[in-house]
């Protein structure tokens, strides 16, 4: 296994102790939550490989407020030559209104070597409302505004004042599997970037789950001869805490 591969993972393990708080009482839950994951990666569009992903996910959500760190990494070589790598990071603050709304801040920043785009920076805040709360639904809504700025692999940058629009759904099947479905858009003078990602987690054992996930990446603007659209098949162990 290549080491790039287990990185991040790798990283939270050793970062945990920075995140734990003195032992409270057993009646009062944590603020904490998160979980890692690392696993097997079909990748089709601007490369055609076969890979391993990893990633990570840190909640902190108390009273009024709620923070997430997600990271993940994919990475891949066929004869000592990298096929894959790519990686995502984002930040993302909320702060409850009331029970249905809610005010947002988002950081994302992504970086993928072989792709039209080889870098985005992009930064929002908006407004965010719960559509749907039903005991087994959960459906999000978010819009907001910010900017984004863009490296392309000729060497040219861009930047824009972007407009988002994000739908989050979340379906408890049962009290052992769940769905969860997103869809982001990101639309500035110069692209236009949607991201569909659609999972479903089946615990296993204990804190362990087997997660499927396929993701959907797609710009309206490339490079000649780069393609518009990247999906990622993945299979995943993911470990909660």
């Amino acid at each position: 296994m290549n080491w790039r591969a287990i990185m991040i993972p790798g990283l939270l393990v050793l970062a945990a102790p920075l995140f734990a708080q003195e032992e409270e009482a057993a009646e009062e839950e944590s603020p904490w939550s998160g979980n890692v994951k690392l696993g097997y990666l079909a990748v089709s569009g601007n490369t055609e490989s076969e890979s391993l992903n990893s990633g990570f996910e840190v909640n902190y959500i108390k009273e009024l407020w709620e923070h997430q760190l997600k990271a993940a990494a994919i990475y891949s070589t066929e004869s000592s030559v990298t096929t894959a790598e790519a990686y995502d990071a984002n930040w993302r603050s909320a702060r409850k209104i009331n029970d249905n709304d809610f005010l947002f801040g988002r950081l994302d920043w992504r970086k993928d070597r072989f792709g039209s785009i080889t870098r985005q920076f992009s930064q929002s805040v908006g407004y965010g409302r719960r559509l749907v709360a039903r005991e087994k639904h959960t459906l999000n809504g978010e819009v907001g505004v910010g900017a984004r700025q863009s490296d392309l692999s000729d060497g040219s940058d861009e930047s824009d004042t972007i407009y988002t629009g994000r739908l989050t759904y979340a379906w408890k099947i049962s009290d052992t599997a769940s769905f969860g479905q997103s869809l982001l858009v990101e639309s500035g003078s110069s692209n236009t970037f949607t991201e569909s990602v659609t999972s479903l987690r089946a615990q296993l054992v204990g804190s362990l789950a087997m997660v499927a996930s396929y993701t959907v990446r797609r710009n309206s603007d490339v490079l000649p001869g780069a393609e518009k659209t990247d999906t990622r098949t993945a299979i995943s162990l993911e470990y909660a805490f």
